[in-house]
């Protein structure tokens, strides 16, 4: 069986039996926090557990690195629609150690891609758009780079409201320990 059978196979059963029920919860955020964060699996079960979020707690983006690449992106978008709308009051970029994203050159990524069969002139068609990939597909030196990245893209965007605190913080995947990088009260 593949992947998207035994999903629907299981999906089938959990809403026939209500499963669901102990998820319900409102749209909006009961701790009234957003948290952008890498899509690292670790982070899963363990940022939540590691902040003592429950379900319906906080809103959250995940994005590889917890990397803002764009003012002008679905994550910035996603951060504006929060505080505007889905009475985000605070704001928590979070960031890992062992992240894949340190280090990350886009060559890695442009030679992989291209070994799965994406045409050069597909890349060269990105690059008549106007993308600049190289520095698109980077990733940072230092987790603690990529946060304040992130953390000053928000701040400084010219739509996000400036009395919203944005904080920047670094988890340890093996452990859920946190660690402050950047206290946005301040």
């Amino acid at each position: 069986m593949r992947k998207l059978e035994g999903i629907l196979a299981y999906n089938d059963k959990f809403v026939r039996r209500k499963e669901y029920i102990p998820y319900q919860t409102g749209k909006y955020p009961g701790d009234k926090i957003l948290v952008v964060t890498c899509m690292d699996t670790r982070l899963l079960e363990l940022l939540p557990k590691a902040m003592n979020l429950q379900n319906g707690d906080a809103k959250v983006v995940k994005t590889a690195g917890a990397l803002i690449s764009s003012p002008y992106g679905s994550v910035m978008r996603s951060i504006l629609v929060g505080v505007s709308l889905l009475a985000v009051e605070e704001v928590f970029v979070i960031g890992h150690h062992d992240c894949g994203m340190i280090g990350l050159e886009s060559g890695m990524v442009l030679d992989r891609i291209k070994q799965m069969g994406v045409m050069q002139e597909d890349l060269d068609s990105v690059y008549d758009q106007g993308v600049d990939v190289e520095k698109w597909l980077c990733g940072c030196s230092k987790v603690e780079e990529g946060v304040m990245h992130s953390v000053n893209m928000i701040r400084n965007h010219p739509l996000f409201p400036s009395n919203i605190p944005v904080h920047g913080l670094v988890i340890d995947p093996n452990t859920g320990k946190l660690d402050e990088v950047i206290r946005g009260y301040e």
